[in-house]
């Protein structure tokens, strides 16, 4: 009978850990990695310690996650009051919310947990690293709660770009080196640029759902989606200018490897450029885009086009981070 139970309670264990993990968007957790794969080897490379450094990871992604669902959260208390959020926002945009599986309480109580195991993992590193890691939590803290209040004011994508950016790197060099370090914002903002194209792909594409939900985005306050869709390319830009900087003033020359993702990104843009003419455009998918998680239960879906040009994104990225830490390894 006990054996029963636990196995009942077990069943069902997994399967909210599971929801709610795909409830908070864990197919973006890879992002975070590279990220911090980054910062990791840059800081590895400066005589840091490994054991906080991967401990520093565990953190990182669970206040990712408990950023998404706070999102979530303020995005459905606005939308839900709003008669043409059915027909604006992506069917995947608080789906689990507005399928009625879950209350926003159930939410609430999810967010808590998130960040009470992020808590705990602060205070590991508290005791393994110093004091600086408690002026790390507040920033981080203040990102993760502000993040949508500062997209209301057109501020996200800055939210974005400093925890991404500066916040993560100085983070993980910090509980891994016991200091702080000017020399890490430079690969930091290389970075972020690039990271922060993915977020703000995402952002495009959801710009009518942002628009009612009276977000004030970058893409929103372009008042265009052929405008927003330009400045797109001057995050990547940014990005290249950044890094070939780096590699001029490290004398690190491998870094120059990750411009063999500008192709793509014309790509990319091509792609986008149709979807905001036509939401049901689906690409011909070639070898190069993949992997496109759970792609043969997508496409088959409404969401196909918008999953398909946020995975794509993810890939570039993925290349170009896999290609600076390359870079900085061989250095």
């Amino acid at each position: 009978m006990i054996k029963k139970l636990l196995k009942k309670f077990a069943i069902k264990t997994t399967k909210n850990i599971k929801f709610w993990l795909e409830a908070a968007r864990f197919y973006s957790t890879p992002i975070t990695v590279l990220t911090w794969l980054c910062a990791f080897i840059y800081s590895l490379k400066s005589g840091g310690k490994f054991i906080p450094g991967i401990i520093a990871l565990l953190g990182i992604c669970l206040v990712h996650l408990a950023t998404n669902l706070i999102d979530d959260y303020f995005d459905y208390k606005i939308l839900s009051k709003d008669e043409s959020f059915m027909k604006s926002a992506q069917d995947c945009k608080c789906s689990y919310l507005r399928s009625g599986k879950v209350s926003t309480w159930d939410l609430l109580i999810a967010i808590a947990v998130f960040l009470f195991l992020a808590g705990i993992i602060g205070l590991i590193l508290l005791i393994l690293s110093g004091k600086g890691v408690i002026w790390l939590t507040i920033v981080a803290l203040c990102v993760a709660f502000g993040y949508q209040r500062l997209s209301l004011i057109g501020l996200g994508e800055i939210a974005i770009i400093i925890a991404y950016g500066p916040l993560l790197f100085e983070g993980v060099y910090y509980v891994m080196t016991k200091t702080f370090s000017w020399e890490i914002l430079l690969p930091a903002f290389a970075c972020v640029m690039f990271v922060n194209t993915i977020l703000y792909a995402h952002m495009l594409m959801d710009y009518d759902g942002d628009k009612c939900s009276h977000k004030k985005t970058i893409c929103l306050y372009l008042q265009s989606k052929t405008k927003a869709l330009n400045f797109l390319l001057l995050f990547y830009l940014a990005s290249y200018i950044l890094i070939g900087v780096w590699a001029a003033v490290s004398h690190n020359k491998f870094l120059y490897a990750t411009y063999i993702t500008i192709p793509m990104v014309l790509e990319l843009y091509k792609h986008l450029d149709n979807y905001n003419a036509d939401k049901t455009n689906l690409p011909r998918v070639m070898f190069w885009h993949y992997p496109l998680d759970n792609w043969n239960k997508i496409k088959g879906t409404s969401n196909a086009p918008f999953y398909f040009r946020f995975f794509y994104a993810r890939n570039i990225l993925t290349i170009f981070l896999l290609l600076v830490c390359a870079a900085i390894i061989v250095d």
